[in-house]
């Protein structure tokens, strides 16, 4: 891995088939953009949906640690709740 000059960036290698490489270019062709413009655009789109989860697990984790007032009233103390 070698760091660029281009805005921070660093260059990444990966290794593919000669037959996936050949159907990516294509695919990258069909979009107007590189292999590398490919990637990264999935690897964004991966790490921010990975983000917006977390950020909506910690959201309902806080959420149900505060509980929810259903509207009742208890009317009976622990010890009668709790009679033998």
């Amino acid at each position: 891995m070698t760091t660029s000059r281009n805005g921070g960036k660093q260059n990444v290698t990966i290794s593919l088939s000669r037959q996936l490489l050949k159907k990516a270019k294509i695919l990258a062709a069909r979009h107007e953009t590189s292999i590398s413009g490919l990637l990264a655009k999935e690897i964004e789109f991966l790490v921010g949906d990975e983000e917006a989860y977390n950020r909506a697990e910690r959201q309902a984790r806080a959420i149900l640690d505060k509980g929810f007032h259903m509207g009742g009233t208890i009317r009976a103390g622990r010890d009668e709740l709790h009679e033998r």
